[in-house]
């Protein structure tokens, strides 16, 4: 069950292929697209700005979207957004990755392929071009991405997108064991490398 409120006349959309976990909170004017996979915590808030997942991307645990009426917040198709990342009013364009931490502030814009760095902080009104990487407080843009990056990125979305089909086939509510079982089992279907791995390092390297 998703925790869903609607405020006003406005109520929470979710395709039926998208996953959003159940301790998610989705309020109002809240547009959830196909394949997506949104993760524990997040908190979407549409009850100012309209936010808007488009096909294929994710937003993982403890991400924040809302932001200052009449705007919108959105992230494109295979848009990714790393892990406690904030976007208010913010448009994160298609297959951009958003780092652990990062925040962009309203009437941001993200160019498509584009990388934002972990804990960057995007003040408002900035525009990124395609393909850049950003990093930093105040964030700025220090490269033009390589396709190397590019398919690593790929490969970062394509493990969310297939997890989000795990989710909906397999996730449950369960009691925890007492001890580990006898030849207990991992996850075995990797899709995506670490970046050291695409870039031929070892890690530190």
């Amino acid at each position: 069950m998703h925790n869903c409120y609607a405020i006003e006349d406005l109520v929470p959309v979710v395709h039926p292929t998208a996953f959003v976990h159940p301790t998610a909170v989705l309020i109002g004017d809240v547009e959830i697209g196909p394949g997506c996979y949104v993760g524990p915590c997040a908190s979407l808030r549409g009850d100012f700005a309209r936010v808007i997942m488009r096909e294929g991307s994710n937003i993982q645990d403890g991400c924040i979207m809302h932001g200052f009426p009449g705007g919108d917040a959105i992230i494109d198709v295979d848009g990714h957004v790393g892990h406690g990342a904030v976007i208010h009013g913010a448009h994160v364009g298609r297959n951009v990755l958003i780092g652990i931490q990062a925040v962009l502030m309203d009437n941001a814009v993200i160019g498509e392929d584009a990388v934002i760095g972990a804990m960057a902080y995007v003040p408002e009104g900035m525009v990124v071009p395609p393909k850049s990487l950003v990093v930093g407080v105040p964030a700025r843009i220090v490269r033009t991405l390589a396709e190397k990056d590019l398919g690593w990125k790929r490969g970062g979305t394509l493990e969310y997108q297939e997890l989000t089909r795990r989710c909906l086939a397999t996730l449950r509510p369960v009691q925890p064991l007492t001890a580990p079982q006898e030849n207990r089992p991992r996850y075995e279907g990797r899709i995506s490398k670490t970046l050291s791995e695409v870039r031929g390092k070892t890690a530190g390297g």
